[in-house]
């Protein structure tokens, strides 16, 4: 079920406090094209892994600071030192697996760059570079992974992706908007392009 607001804004459910609805109201489902954000958003979701969207959202700044601002090519070239400065940093997730992603995903993201000419393209191609509109009803009806993610997986995967698992594909694609999965009764859907219908 979608909620109402104090400003008798019809959301999706999970925007529940003011950070989330911040976050829901002006970047969840945006079509992103910029490789910085769509490199922050793919480390950010692997870190989410197992823990709450609402606690990466309030680490995000310290993320983009400790991160250099998710310069790949800063990140690639991280060595231990570095490494262990960042475990010793309560301002982000410390987990040694997602960190050390962080830097294999930071030198996979640089050789699909020169393959494809920039992540977008390589990305937005697994829905055919248009954003897919759903019409869910309700926030229940949302599928955790799809076939499209399923492909985007498998492909990262064999990239020497690492914590790019179908779900968190999934949820790299709602974020980005590669897919419109606000539901149908929240005021974000028809402005990224939703259209009303019965499901």
């Amino acid at each position: 079920m979608a909620k109402v607001s104090t400003s008798q804004k019809v959301r999706c459910g999970w925007a529940r406090n003011d950070l989330a609805v911040e976050y829901h109201d002006h970047e969840w489902g945006v079509p992103v094209h910029d490789d910085r954000l769509l490199f922050e958003f793919l480390i950010l979701e692997g870190a989410q892994a197992g823990l709450s969207w609402d606690t990466i959202l309030k680490k995000r700044p310290h993320y983009r600071k400790v991160f250099d601002q998710f310069n790949a090519k800063k990140i690639a070239k991280y060595d231990d030192k570095k490494v262990e400065a960042l475990l010793a940093d309560p301002g982000i997730v410390r987990n040694r697996l997602k960190v050390g992603s962080t830097i294999s995903n930071a030198q996979a993201f640089l050789k699909v760059q020169k393959e494809f000419g920039s992540f977008d393209a390589y990305l937005w191609q697994f829905v055919g570079g248009t954003p897919i509109q759903n019409k869910w009803r309700r926030m229940k009806d949302v599928p955790a992974t799809t076939a499209e993610s399923d492909a985007m997986s498998r492909d990262l995967k064999r990239r020497g992706f690492r914590f790019v698992g179908s779900t968190i594909c999934y949820a790299l694609m709602q974020a980005v908007g590669m897919v419109n999965d606000h539901t149908t009764d929240c005021f974000r859907y028809k402005q990224l392009g939703g259209k009303s219908a019965k499901r």
